[in-house]
């Protein structure tokens, strides 16, 4: 099963986030035997996440993003839903051949939702 497995700090607070923007309620929620939790998106991809005490260290480089958007206007229709709840913009593009959104989540980790033409 396509997957990303996340380490986060408040379980709760992380999977509200992915389920509110980027549709990881599709499916009951599982806890798995070793406590990960999996949220799924309804397009077979799952999200794992899991908490830690430790310290979340990220290279400026690293993203993800989870499906294309299917329309510039999804993207630019999300970004400012990002700005008016107060969720952080980590950098955005709008060409007339990519649009693309990337928000930080609540662990610094950057998520990218992005639109490209066939």
């Amino acid at each position: 099963m396509p997957h990303l497995a996340l380490a986060v700090h408040d379980e709760k607070r992380s999977r509200g986030f992915y389920e509110r923007y980027f549709g990881f309620d599709a499916e009951p929620a599982q806890r798995m035997d070793d406590g990960v939790l999996m949220l799924h998106d309804g397009h077979g991809f799952a999200l794992a996440l899991q908490e830690t005490a430790e310290p979340i260290s990220l290279p400026a480089f690293l993203h993800f993003g989870f499906r294309g958007a299917e329309s510039p206007d999804e993207v630019r229709a999300l970004r400012t839903r990002f700005q008016r709840e107060g969720v952080p913009v980590a950098d955005w593009w709008d060409e007339p051949d990519y649009v693309s959104v990337k928000c930080l989540d609540p662990d610094g980790y950057v998520v990218e939702h992005a639109w490209e033409p066939e």
